[in-house]
């Protein structure tokens, strides 16, 4: 194997830990917060299990919005990557392992299990964002190195679900405890990786006057922003929702996720590479139509087949969209300012993360679960709608640009 391929593989292999670990927790969140302390009577944060549930999963990606651009910051800085990614990973475990042993502990209000999960966070979203980058840094193509980046992070949603509601249901902290040991595992698989960040260093400020000169980077950011808004929508309101409607357990709502995820992930490869011959602007906005009226069809199907289809078809379209997005962002970033441009587009992720879970929370506790799912659906189309015109005025996101790009790396 190349060296290049193995480094991709093991990357790959990072951040799928990352968020094989992250998933575990989603099934059975609201079983695991009130293991947490989450009391109505003595927390404004957990009046019902919807908002203990919601502000426990903001408190996670409110941190990844304030900490994202400072990791990316000081990577490219110093020239950096693999000694981040260490100390995320090993303060990410830390995090985990104290949240875990907070019902040992037995007076921690639930306010302080939220700031301990602001700290796990703030320091998970390092290891993540700059796993990515280095495989920014990898040549062969951006559209592949993104694919492997989504066939691992698909593949992590895809399993980790299903197998948090199984650990769930042996004992509600079991995914704190797992999630411990695969951050741990990441701080030394990542140190088997050559470090091929670029060797001239910049200050902050020149970072950010580059990126600032980027416009473009907006457009993926968009895509990004939206498209993780669904993932929020349904790790928290599609989880509520088909337990609610269908009568699910933690173990088959866990399955039910994985309808998604399993072709999401799988299917990540091979469409980055297709975006890398066809280029990313088809990709990007019919894909990003199509995901928005499959999320419409996910809200109106009547039984658990119908839900379960429709699951599979907008992986399929996620498939599509997610590394041709990922692609464009590296397709347009320098490669001096890949830390802070993937930062970047990290940050509008996890910025979508918690407009899936505020938004979508908010509108199905007020108005019920079938506008929530015309907000969110409606809101995946109109994006691409929207975004037509500047593809096409300024082409971006054609094959000719990334093999340019790619022929520079």
């Amino acid at each position: 194997m190349h060296t290049r391929d193995r480094d991709r593989f093991v990357l790959a292999a990072v951040v799928f830990a990352v968020l094989f670990s992250q998933l575990l927790l989603y099934p059975g969140i609201a079983t695991l917060v009130e293991a947490l302390g989450a009391d109505a009577t003595a927390s404004p944060f957990a009046e019902t299990p919807l908002d203990a549930s919601m502000w426990f999963l903001v408190a996670e990606f409110a941190a990844y919005v304030a900490f994202v651009g400072v990791w990316g910051a000081a990577s490219d800085v110093t020239g950096r990557r693999t000694p981040f990614i260490v100390a995320g990973a090993v303060a990410g475990a830390v995090g985990y392992a104290a949240l875990a042993a907070v019902p040992a502990i037995g007076s921690i209000p639930f306010e302080g299990v939220l700031l301990l999960r602001v700290f796990q966070g703030a320091m998970t979203i390092g290891a993540f964002s700059l796993t990515m980058t280095m495989l920014m840094d990898l040549g062969g193509g951006h559209g592949r190195n993104m694919g492997a980046a989504g066939i691992a992070i698909g593949l992590g949603a895809a399993t980790g679900a299903p197998i948090g509601g199984q650990l769930t249901e042996f004992h509600p902290l079991a995914p704190l405890v797992a999630a411990t040991v695969l951050l741990l595992c990441v701080g030394v698989l990542v140190t088997l990786v050559e470090d091929r960040s670029p060797e001239h260093r910049r200050s902050a400020r020149a970072l950010l006057e580059g990126v600032r000169r980027q416009p473009t980077l907006s457009i993926p950011y968009a895509f990004g922003f939206v498209d993780r808004m669904t993932a929020g929508f349904f790790a928290l309101v599609g989880t509520l929702y088909f337990q609610e409607t269908f009568g699910l357990g933690a173990g088959t709502t866990g399955l039910l996720l994985a309808c998604f995820f399993a072709p999401f992930a799988l299917l990540q490869y091979p469409m980055g590479a297709l975006s890398d011959r066809i280029g990313r602007t088809i990709p990007i906005v019919v894909g990003s139509i199509c995901y928005g009226v499959g999320i419409l069809a996910v809200g109106s199907a009547p039984t658990v087949a119908l839900a379960a289809a429709a699951m599979v078809a907008i992986g399929v379209l996620g498939a599509l969209v997610s590394p041709t997005t990922m692609a464009l962002v590296t397709d347009i970033a320098d490669e001096s300012e890949r830390g802070i441009a993937m930062a970047g587009f990290n940050l509008a992720g996890s910025l979508g993360f918690l407009g899936g879970f505020l938004i979508g929370g908010t509108v199905a506790g007020s108005h019920g679960y079938d506008l929530a799912f015309l907000v969110v659906g409606g809101l995946e189309i109109a994006i691409a709608v929207v975004t037509v015109p500047a593809f096409l005025r300024l082409s971006i996101g054609t094959s000719s640009e990334g093999r340019r790009r790619d022929a520079r790396s």
